[in-house]
């Protein structure tokens, strides 16, 4: 299975024409015009990833007032829009490193099972992200075993989909 991860329309499209299985898309939706529409009027399988603003702005941090309740809230609105507009493999990401701080992102996993009552599988992606080496003070190739942690987290918390980059490892 080859998932495609990007938030341009033109290439998610030029992927499937190749052959790719799913849609990640970290602009979740409102980075490119039509990808809602695409994806719901050909069933891609999607990833709906929570970020804000265009891509130029995912590692700004933007004011929230409850970071989960914020993200469950944004994630929710766009969950109920695409199964009205009928899509039916549907999968969700609350962004891990996309407009998050550390604490926000530490934050996010501890409550991951909130994401649950959206009733799709949870994908996270933590592997090798600032989250982990920025705090322990090392590199991202050196975060290996912080990745497997944060997994095992992840995973005790109603995680169903882990992106990784060692996958044996994983």
């Amino acid at each position: 299975i080859i998932s495609i991860d990007t938030y341009r329309l033109n290439v998610a499209k030029a992927a499937f024409s190749a052959g790719a299985h799913i849609f990640n898309d970290i602009g979740g939706g409102q980075m490119d015009k039509g990808i809602f529409d695409w994806i719901c009027s050909n069933q891609i399988p999607y990833v709906l990833t929570h970020s804000v603003g265009q891509f130029e702005m995912v590692h700004q941090i933007p004011n929230y007032n409850h970071v989960v309740e914020d993200v469950w809230t944004d994630l929710a609105k766009k969950v109920q829009l695409l199964r009205s507009k009928g899509l039916k493999n549907l999968m969700i990401d609350p962004g891990f490193g996309f407009s998050k701080s550390l604490d926000q992102n530490y934050t996010l996993l501890a409550h991951l099972a909130t994401f649950k009552t959206l009733g799709a599988p949870i994908l996270v992606g933590v592997s090798r992200k600032s989250m982990i080496y920025k705090t322990l003070g090392i590199t991202a190739a050196e975060s290996l075993n912080g990745t497997s942690v944060l997994h095992t987290i992840a995973l005790q918390q109603g995680a169903n989909i882990l992106r990784v980059h060692d996958v044996a490892e994983a």
